[in-house]
């Protein structure tokens, strides 16, 4: 029985592997540190892709206010659909609470710049998202 795989071929695996192995590290590189994350969202409005179509948009206003909205991604069924917290940078992590949302708990998140003005979070309990920012 021949072989499946070709040299050739698992040269192009090994090569690839290799790519992503550097990838993941060179996009680690990419993490946002606690002043470019300030500068990143002070002002701005992050909208969260939300999983089942649509954007979440939070507006960090420069007070350390947080305006949430969920309106147009249904939320109003589960929870409040409109909720103002609190944000802060400690460290190199985008930190929220808002009075009732998630039972009134801090959230804090790394970011990582994708390009094009996207950005991924990842949330210091393993949960992970695709966002952009705009003026």
């Amino acid at each position: 029985m021949k072989h499946i795989l070709s040299m050739p071929l698992l040269r192009t695996a090994a090569i690839c592997a290799a790519f992503f192995a550097t990838s993941s590290f060179s996009a680690h590189a990419d993490t946002l540190d606690g002043a470019s994350l300030k500068k990143l969202v002070t002002g701005r409005t992050v909208y969260l892709a939300a999983p089942l179509g649509g954007e979440f948009p939070l507006n960090y206003r420069p007070d350390g206010t947080v305006n949430g909205d969920g309106t147009a991604v249904g939320l109003g069924r589960f929870f409040a659909a409109r909720e103002t917290g609190r944000w802060r940078i400690a460290g190199d992590m985008l930190c929220q609470r808002f009075p009732t949302w998630y039972k009134g708990e801090q959230l804090c998140f790394t970011v990582r710049q994708l390009g094009g003005g996207k950005i991924r979070w990842v949330r210091d309990n393993g949960e992970q998202g695709i966002a952009r920012v705009s003026d």
